[in-house]
């Protein structure tokens, strides 16, 4: 699998996995060229603290375009050292 924006693959790898619909990739399989900080967090009720990285590709920024599971709730140990994609990250095989 391969998540890409503007054209730019931002991960690629065969060891996804799929919870809620989002393929959650290895954060080893991120290409560090297009991650940029970001100080957003968020709570799910059932995975924990997401915090999330925003994307730079060729001078443009997507805020908050990618999220991980630092220490996932018990339950939850499928996204542990993983990543997700949104807003309009195009995730294809």
């Amino acid at each position: 699998m391969k998540a890409i924006w503007k054209n730019a693959v931002i991960a690629e790898s065969s060891d996804t996995v799929v919870v809620e619909g989002n393929h959650y990739f290895p954060l080893s399989s991120l290409n560090r060229d297009y991650i940029t900080f970001s100080n957003h967090s968020t709570r799910c009720a059932w995975k924990g603290t997401a915090s999330y990285y925003s994307l730079l590709v060729d001078g443009e920024m997507n805020t908050d375009a990618a999220w991980y599971y630092a220490s996932p709730k018990p339950g939850a140990e499928a996204v542990a050292d993983r990543v997700a994609f949104w807003k309009g990250v195009q995730i294809v095989p």
